[in-house]
């Protein structure tokens, strides 16, 4: 997918649109695309889809762009701060637009389209068209220096896991790393993400567990010892 952007972000601009407006076409267009790229070279069955949740990150800015259940999350300070908003078949806006379209969301071990997929938008999922779409929602977020970390996760953590607690276990174990500039060659974002997974597992989530965790911190250099 970080291709497909870079490639969609790079093709010529025709106006005089503003940087946002220009990141909005880019992320539309590279979720459209993956989502054709699917279909026609014929990857996966029709009855196959996959959520996405992708963060472009400058010195300024976070720029989000998700579509399904994924989530990502900014860890402020002590502040937990979700960047994305769920596509539910139960959010308001989500169930208004699946009707109109003559869809019908059924409530079948939670609510789903048709009684089958437990999330509003996708990439594949064909089977389920006009109603599952590839359309996906973009957030911007100015940083400031009190930014800790950002969480990009699939359901598979938000199920048993609030925003709230994955962010305190994650400043938490951030702030332990850095205090102590380990030496052990992992990263203190890669620990978060492998603490993160341990405890989903732990609490026997059923679903996909796809975390990755971004240090917004500067890094400082271990000092050798004297």
């Amino acid at each position: 997918m970080h291709g497909v952007i870079a490639e969609e972000w790079g093709r010529e601009v025709v106006d005089n649109s503003g940087w946002q407006r220009r990141w909005e076409v880019a992320f539309s267009s590279s979720f459209e695309r993956a989502d054709n790229e699917v279909h026609t070279a014929a990857v996966a069955p029709e009855m196959v889809g996959s959520t996405a949740v992708v963060a472009v990150l400058s010195s300024c800015q976070i720029i989000t762009s998700n579509c399904g259940d994924s989530r990502a999350v900014l860890c402020r300070g002590t502040d937990t701060i979700p960047l994305t908003v769920d596509q539910k078949p139960d959010r308001e806006d989500e169930l208004m637009r699946i009707e109109r379209g003559g869809g019908r969301v059924i409530n079948w071990n939670g609510a789903r389209v048709f009684g089958v997929l437990a999330m509003s938008r996708a990439i594949g999922d064909r089977y389920l068209r006009p109603w599952i779409i590839p359309v996906p929602e973009i957030t911007f977020m100015t940083r400031n220096s009190e930014d800790e970390c950002l969480i990009l996760a699939s359901d598979g953590l938000w199920d048993v896991m609030s925003n709230e607690e994955a962010g305190e276990i994650a400043r938490c174990l951030l702030r332990r790393r850095r205090r102590y500039l380990m030496a052990d060659g992992v990263s203190a974002a890669q620990v978060v993400a492998d603490n993160l997974t341990e405890i989903a597992m732990g609490r026997h989530s059923s679903d996909n567990i796809s975390i990755i965790v971004v240090d917004l911190k500067p890094k400082r250099k271990r000092q050798p010892r004297q």
